[in-house]
């Protein structure tokens, strides 16, 4: 006996986080108004990711986002660098909201979804008048029959299910009990998506000279799992970047000849990328971004050709220039400073005073401190921004599920209940949706079956005796 009720009393103990989690519980995760709650945070919180610059460095947001005056009165550098709102989308919080409205959503279409599809499976017959009374829509008829119903119900493309000949059911649009599970698993989807591509996506950026090979290591925000979706056993060489420019000097298009190489140096995907057309291998994306002059090429009278670096300068806002100093005696005792602003070949030489020398484009030779300075091209280097998302192909995958559930659930799921006592019909029915159109289409049915019914007696009151 002892035995007995030990194990009784700890089966009761077991129950009572389950009874808790049932009662209790349950009912607030499958809450309409905590979904909708959930679901306004996300959206909130999203718009806040998009609208606030993601994976900047701290000086950026310091410099956008001073303490004072603080945008809308507390919008600063320190709060979005301890709430996260530079990194939003893999914040602990954000994911959590995910989580969580994912398990409403989930919760919601055990509790709720399927039991109304099983439901809207299961049917019997009405075999009293009186059950028809219940129903929306219910007619009573001192003429008609079931076998003059069941065309027109057919015609009507119902689902006649008959076990006795005074007795009928039928049904049709039980793809609209469907299609809201399917736009729960949609969205559920999404979320799980988005979820693994914020723990295993990473952004980097890369700055690359014309004609040099790289591999990915500036990444400037990456999920704790997305060391392995950085390539490692292949590269890209840039093979050429260049700039188209319109007859007024402006920059029409920017391009860059792009090739992956193997862990042997061979090519195995190769394309021309340029804003809007990026470059996709391996679940890694390549977008064109931005532009920049890496260096300039050179020769002193027959000298060996230099390749010289170049920097961006400094102009407070007022363009983008980049410049180079080319000494021009063995002992770096003289020199001349080279300016250039694009690619369109245009340089500017000036001497250790300021002073401007010449202006001279690739190709073209100058004298400068007793020397022949010839510059032979201005490099261009492109700006990549790299991205892998493993989670957009689920994302794609649950917002197809999601249009397709929509569409579901535009089909009403309409049932019918007829039953034939002597010469009395009685013939009901009910839908889920489009209640108007239902009564109009049960209104047809039954100037059917009553025309039908007057064609049978002129046939049989002009038929012979």
């Amino acid at each position: 006996m002892t035995t007995d009720n030990s194990t009784t009393t700890e089966l009761s103990w077991w129950s009572i986080p389950g009874r808790f989690l049932r009662r209790e519980f349950l009912p607030v995760l499958t809450d309409l108004r905590l979904a909708i709650a959930l679901l306004l945070l996300i959206a909130l919180f999203s718009i806040s990711g998009t609208v606030i610059e993601q994976g900047q460095s701290p000086a950026f947001y310091q410099a956008n986002y001073p303490e004072h005056p603080a945008l809308f009165g507390f919008l600063s550098w320190k709060v979005i660098q301890v709430v996260g709102l530079d990194h939003v989308y893999r914040t602990w919080w954000f994911l959590s909201l995910l989580v969580l409205f994912g398990t409403s959503l989930t919760a919601c279409t055990f509790t709720r979804q399927l039991p109304a599809l099983k439901a809207a499976q299961r049917w019997k017959y009405y075999d009293e008048p009186r059950q028809f009374q219940k129903l929306a829509l219910s007619a009573e008829l001192d003429k008609g029959s079931l076998n003059s119903l069941i065309p027109i119900l057919q015609k009507q493309r119902y689902k006649i299910f008959q076990e006795k000949d005074d007795i009928l059911y039928a049904r049709k649009g039980i793809v609209g009990r469907i299609g809201p599970i399917i736009v729960h698993i949609g969205i559920v989807t999404i979320l799980l998506g988005g979820i693994w591509g914020a723990m295993t996506g990473f952004m980097a950026q890369e700055m690359v000279a014309s004609g040099d090979t790289f591999q990915v290591k500036n990444i400037v925000d990456a999920g704790p799992l997305a060391s392995s979706q950085v390539p490692k056993d292949w590269s890209v060489k840039v093979n050429r970047f260049w700039i188209d420019y319109t007859p007024t000097g402006g920059i029409d298009q920017f391009y860059s000849d792009m090739s992956v190489l193997n862990q042997q140096g061979q090519e195995v995907d190769h394309k021309k990328i340029f804003v809007n057309e990026p470059l996709r291998y391996h679940g890694v994306t390549f977008y064109q971004t931005d532009w920049g002059l890496a260096g300039v090429r050179i020769q002193f009278n027959n000298s060996p050709i230099f390749q010289l670096p170049m920097a961006q300068l400094d102009t407070n806002g007022a363009g983008r220039i980049w410049g180079t100093w080319i000494p021009t005696k063995p002992d770096l005792s003289e020199g001349v400073s080279l300016i250039a602003k694009d690619l369109q070949g245009m340089v500017l030489i000036y001497d250790a005073t300021g002073k401007l020398i010449d202006t001279v484009r690739a190709g073209m030779s100058t004298q400068v401190n007793g020397v022949t300075l010839k510059i032979l091209e201005v490099i261009g280097s492109t700006g990549l921004q790299i991205k892998a998302d493993p989670g957009i192909p689920i994302v794609y995958t649950g917002f197809a599920l999601l249009m397709l559930g929509v569409v579901m659930s535009y089909f009403s799921h309409s049932q019918i209940w007829a039953l034939q006592k002597g010469d009395r019909l009685f013939v009901g029915g009910k839908t889920n949706r489009a209640q108007v159109a239902f009564e109009q289409q049960v209104l047809e049915i039954l100037n059917s079956l009553s025309n039908h019914s007057n064609d049978e007696q002129v046939i049989t009151e002009s038929s012979p005796s």
